[in-house]
């Protein structure tokens, strides 16, 4: 009786911190400091994996208990331990009694500071990815907002078209050419729409019924007369914020305007009797146009000047830049040398040089080559029109 009382005195005398956690058989304390001690290494380590350290913990206690007599090296390990705090106490015994593998030393003070700084952010990755997230969207939103407002002082203007014989193309139509190039030539900001005669959409059948091909709806409202449009558009569409575009000359609007219908009646004869006549008509109308385009508009003549007045080497109708009467001449012209060369093996002469610069200086526009039906689309679409000669 003596003895024990003597080895339990040695005990608490040597080491009062270490027997009173196992002392007890109860180890829910030394469970709860897990929790709210700075976590070091070997703590944090056994309850990741599952606290498998911790079962052999409660091992090593009851191992503890019973062996009553320590040897002077286990003494010295728990000593060792006792300025570490009691988790560091209990984790080296369950290294002693497991031979865990995986054992490391105790971490140091600073670095259980370390681990208990670094700790939170691991726990609770979550949140933070949540608070990211909603930043990203709120930035991503702010640069969308001004494309949705849109400008008052530009006018929303549709144009719709007649479509190629691939229901997309442009096809061939002077008159919607006629409105593709007023609008380009002004600079307004407008959509384009070809309309497939065969499958016409009902909802423009519905926006414009009984209407082909082309027309326009000018913020909302529709209009489909072609000569009041271009009048509509110059008025509308004025200086300063957009160039005019009507011409200067008088004569310049009219210019070239029989050659049209002369090239019609050529194209349609069915008559080899008339096909000459017809074909001569053409060509005078043709050489009435190239005689304006050769002779100097007012402004290209010097009044002061001596010498003999030269002809005119103006780019177009009324001068070096298209106007109304170009948007309407040039479709038509284009028209009349593409399909009489395919259907009559008629070419325009080269003699009528006003002409040809006129065609060249037009062919090296944007406003008329992306706006104009390629050759095939136009073959294509005078094929049932114009009329074999009968033999």
């Amino acid at each position: 009786m003596d003895t024990d009382q003597e080895n339990i005195y040695e005990k608490v005398e040597e080491d009062p911190i270490y027997e009173s956690p196992y002392g007890s058989i109860n180890t829910e304390p030394n469970y709860e400091n897990v929790e709210h001690e700075s976590p070091a290494d070997p703590v944090y380590s056994e309850i990741h994996r599952m606290s498998p350290d911790y079962i052999n913990t409660k091992e090593a206690t009851q191992d503890e208990e019973r062996d009553t007599s320590s040897s002077d090296e286990q003494e010295e390990k728990a000593e060792m331990t006792i300025g570490d705090g009691e988790g560091s106490r209990r984790q080296s015994s369950s290294s002693e009694s497991s031979g865990d593998p995986c054992d490391d030393k105790p971490l140091s003070v600073n670095d259980d500071l370390l681990m208990a700084y670094s700790l939170p952010e691991d726990s609770s990755p979550e949140p933070e990815e949540i608070v990211d997230y909603s930043l990203k969207d709120v930035e991503e939103s702010t640069p969308e907002e001004p494309a949705t407002v849109s400008d008052p002082s530009q006018p929303d203007i549709a144009l719709f078209v007649k479509a190629g014989s691939d229901g997309e193309s442009i096809g061939n139509c002077p008159f919607s050419q006629r409105l593709f190039m007023i609008l380009w030539l002004k600079g307004v900001v407008f959509n384009v729409t070809t309309v497939d005669l065969k499958r016409k959409p009902a909802d423009l059948h519905n926006l414009a019924p009984g209407t082909h091909p082309p027309f326009l709806t000018f913020n909302g409202e529709v209009k489909t007369d072609i000569n009041k449009i271009e009048e509509f558009l110059e008025e509308v569409l004025a200086p300063p914020k957009y160039p005019k575009l009507a011409a200067r000359h008088r004569e310049s609007n009219t210019a070239g305007n029989v050659i049209f219908a002369k090239f019609s009646a050529f194209i349609k004869n069915t008559k080899p009797d008339a096909n000459k006549a017809l074909e001569t008509a053409l060509t005078k109308a043709l050489k009435k146009l190239d005689e304006y385009l050769n002779s100097p508009l007012p402004d290209e003549i010097d009044a002061d000047s001596t010498e003999e007045e030269k002809s005119s080497t103006r780019r177009f109708l009324d001068g070096n830049d298209l106007t109304l009467a170009d948007c309407n001449l040039l479709p038509k012209l284009h028209i009349v040398k593409v399909v009489t060369k395919k259907y009559r093996n008629f070419d325009i002469s080269s003699d009528l040089t006003g002409v040809w610069r006129y065609l060249n200086n037009a062919y090296a526009q944007e406003e008329f080559t992306n706006t104009c039906a390629s050759d095939n689309e136009i073959e294509f679409a005078y094929k049932d029109v114009a009329k074999r000669l009968a033999k």
